[in-house]
């Protein structure tokens, strides 16, 4: 479970790169031109150093320019993940338990809100490359500059319409791949989507302000 949540929280900030020309680049500026907010649902499989599968998840994600992001899991339990622009929440409502951490802590590493804002191609903390076409999609690597990158790559990878797939490779040697669907571009987005209030009864750890309990919605 902890696996999915990190997998998924190094989706969540403002990612700075190289710009890269190419196939994959250019479906990736058509589908970002005039981007402000993404809504759209995924499904993400973490695979071990050998290939094995393990279990899949399913949920849908929200993201609004410049920095704030909702990945909800839907099944086969409920987890939550939001980016409000200064703090990334992972809820467990299972474990009853809420982590915090600066949303600064994890800039430069965010291979998904580049939809929103591609000026952070162009500032040298990831090289992109070209990855060509395979699987019907073409692709676009991100390798992290950095000398303790959370993960080694991560492969962007679009069809006609936008981003289809992602697939990163942590420091373990484990792969994460994302299949995206049903994407909404500029729809509006409640403003409360990238708010968390812990429930009642939460455990809360890590730097969090001070907030009053509510339900989550």
């Amino acid at each position: 479970m902890k696996r999915f949540l990190l997998a998924a929280s190094l989706l969540v900030l403002s990612l700075p790169a190289f710009a890269a020309a190419g196939p994959a680049r250019e479906r990736l500026d058509a589908f970002s031109k005039g981007l402000h907010s993404l809504t759209g649902r995924f499904s993400q499989t973490l695979y071990d150093v050998n290939g094995g599968p393990g279990k899949t998840t399913t949920g849908v994600v929200s993201l609004e320019a410049p920095r704030q992001f909702r990945w909800e899991v839907a099944a086969p339990t409920k987890q939550t993940i939001v980016a409000d622009g200064s703090r990334v929440w992972l809820y467990d409502p299972d474990l009853e338990q809420v982590t915090v951490r600066k949303q600064s802590t994890e800039e430069a590493q965010s291979p998904l809100t580049v939809l929103t804002d591609l000026s952070q191609l162009d500032k040298g903390y990831f090289k992109v490359t070209e990855q060509g076409e395979h699987d019907g999609l073409q692709w676009l690597r991100l390798a992290s500059t950095a000398k303790d990158p959370a993960f080694d790559y991560a492969d962007l990878g679009f069809d006609a319409t936008g981003l289809a797939r992602m697939e990163f490779k942590d420091q373990l040697g484990n792969t994460t791949r994302i299949l995206f669907a049903g994407w909404q571009k500029n729809t509006a987005i409640p403003a409360d989507t990238f708010n968390f209030v812990p429930p009642k009864g939460t455990d809360v750890i890590g730097d969090a302000p001070v907030l009053q309990t509510q339900p989550v919605h």
